[in-house]
């Protein structure tokens, strides 16, 4: 028989956004363990940046955020030096912040369903059960690759792989790669890959570059345009419309080598390529889905948050609360996906999810 434990949160994820929650529990008198208990699938501090590809480092990163309460160096070194692997540093500050705040994360632990037995949840992950008042998910987007459907994908002989796959440039030396997608990962692995061998780059909009790093009036721009669109139950939308894509030096160089010359998408995949809908084709022995991630909240659908549209509607002050179950807040998704936006979504979950659960 499975004991169940009881607690007054539930704080499912513990990267960025799920720490920062913590730290604010914390900080509002709550003990972890006992008011508050953390749950992370991962086998060790870090997130989703313990996984990232090894070329990622701090100079390529768009920016680590400091979380609440301690700033951000590699713990290694004391420094922040931007040659330092991301994957690396990321997790050992993690750890850091973990014990200095006593954030006693339960790992490795993988939820798998959550059920609302009000006035409480259920949360079954494996042998750990919790009943609790309150849930915050911060369980991000890396379990939840994204690749749409294209006619013919599955008549393709050569590979396919997602962003979450790539590890280095050289395993692809010799080959034919098609990257696909127009987000930072995209040009950052299209740079990489078009040094060692030929690419052919396709993304479905004409992607816009700037000079400069954007200012805040931009910042506050793409957040504006996501909060928005969850405010109204639409599925979060990409910043990089609103932002665009820095032209680096790096980005400067494989311009000049030819390898930002975009084409649009194609129409469908075939054996030995792909082909337009003007019956251009280009052969590949790679396929790169540089295409983006969803949010991984499948062990939430017995709460049914979403719409028809496949959108969830959020409410409160930054957009972090479901407004159909005001017990639980989602970080992470939304305005809150970035760190610095993750960080300031943590305080507002908190916040407010103990002021819906003092005054029942």
């Amino acid at each position: 028989m499975v004991d169940v434990i009881e607690t007054d949160i539930a704080v499912i994820g513990a990267g960025q956004a799920g720490l920062s929650a913590g730290y604010h529990l914390h900080r509002a008198g709550l003990q972890v363990e006992e008011d508050f208990v953390m749950l992370d699938r991962s086998p060790a501090p870090g997130g989703a940046w313990q996984f990232r590809w090894p070329s990622l480092t701090l100079s390529t990163v768009n920016r680590v955020h400091d979380l609440p309460g301690m700033e951000f160096v590699d713990t290694l070194t004391g420094e922040a030096p931007e040659s330092v692997v991301a994957a690396e540093a990321v997790p050992r500050y993690y750890r850091a912040y973990e014990a200095k705040f006593d954030l006693r994360v339960r790992r490795p632990v993988t939820v798998n369903v959550v059920c609302d037995r009000e006035p409480r949840f259920r949360i079954e992950a494996g042998e750990t059960v919790l009943s609790a008042r309150g849930l915050i998910n911060a369980t991000g987007t890396w379990e939840k690759p994204f690749i749409p459907h294209y006619r013919g994908a599955e008549l393709f002989a050569g590979r396919q792989l997602h962003t979450k796959d790539y590890r280095t440039a050289d395993e692809f030396a010799g080959e034919r790669v098609i990257v696909v997608g127009g987000g930072i990962s995209a040009v950052q692995l299209l740079d990489e890959i078009s040094q060692v061998t030929s690419t052919t780059w396709v993304t479905r909009r004409e992607p816009e570059f700037r000079e400069a790093n954007f200012g805040p009036d931009a910042g506050r721009a793409a957040v504006a345009m996501v909060e928005d669109r969850v405010r109204r139950g639409l599925p979060p939308g990409s910043v990089v419309s609103v932002t665009g894509l820095l032209l680096t030096d790096r980005l400067k160089a494989a311009r000049d080598r030819g390898a930002l010359n975009r084409l649009p998408m194609f129409s469908q995949i075939t054996s030995n390529g792909v082909r337009w809908e003007d019956g251009t084709s280009v052969n590949a022995d790679v396929i790169l889905w540089a295409t983006g991630f969803r949010s991984a909240l499948d062990h939430l659908a017995p709460l049914r948050l979403r719409g028809p549209g496949g959108g969830i509607v959020m409410d409160g002050r930054l957009a972090t609360r479901v407004a159909a179950n005001p017990r639980v807040h989602l970080l992470g998704y939304g305005p809150s996906a970035s760190t610095i936006g993750a960080n300031r979504a943590g305080r507002a979950a908190v916040t407010e999810l103990l002021d819906t659960l003092n005054s029942n």
